[in-house]
């Protein structure tokens, strides 16, 4: 959990933020993981979610201790707990109508995503926890989903297990096995 005392103030972030943003970005690309071609999964941990809490505190101008404890209690509950994998799903379609046209066809993708650890059972997201993301007419390009994972499944990862991740939608499937950088990065995510 990122707690106020521990995040910049507006000032030494404009300073900061060039060699910050590098390092997060850097960080990312082992947290990352691409389900076909219109699907990805970022694995927030710590250090992601404080980027975003900086940014958005930049991006607003907000310095008020009410303003910065509203970006807190929105950002903190997308830090992993140690039990957990905590992802932003985006669906990217860079056609704007094509995009459209996906995005009524993929309603309900997000509780179709999946991890298995080599050896256990999948264990299916739990999605946008904090607000429905979906109409009756389309999904989101953008959901936040949760994957709970068990005591066993933590043990497997600590003794090196592989990660497959997937997604088993009607309109869309895909599956990536997790290069090793990034099931190790996302391993010790977990207590």
């Amino acid at each position: 959990m990122i707690r106020r005392e521990t995040l910049l103030s507006l000032e030494a972030y404009a300073r900061e933020r060039g060699a910050f943003r590098t390092r997060v970005m850097e960080h990312k690309k082992r947290r990352t993981v691409r389900l076909g071609e219109h699907l990805t999964l970022l694995f927030e941990d710590e250090l992601t979610i404080r980027y975003q809490v900086q940014e958005m505190l930049r991006i607003e101008r907000i310095f008020e201790e009410d303003g910065i404890q509203h970006e807190l209690d929105a950002y903190n509950p997308l830090v992993p707990d140690g039990s957990n994998w905590k992802a932003t799903m985006l669906i990217e379609y860079p056609d704007a109508e094509e995009r459209k046209r996906m995005l009524a066809r993929l309603k309900g993708v997000e509780r179709q995503v999946w991890v298995q650890v080599q050896g256990c059972e999948r264990v299916h997201a739990i999605a946008d926890e904090d607000l429905e993301r979906e109409n009756d007419e389309k999904t989101s390009s953008v959901h936040f989903l949760r994957f709970e994972l068990t005591d066993r499944m933590r043990e497997r990862l600590r003794a090196g297990a592989g990660v497959t991740v997937g997604v088993d939608h009607p309109e869309y499937r895909a599956s990536a096995e997790l290069a090793p950088e990034v099931r190790s990065a996302l391993a010790a995510d977990l207590a």
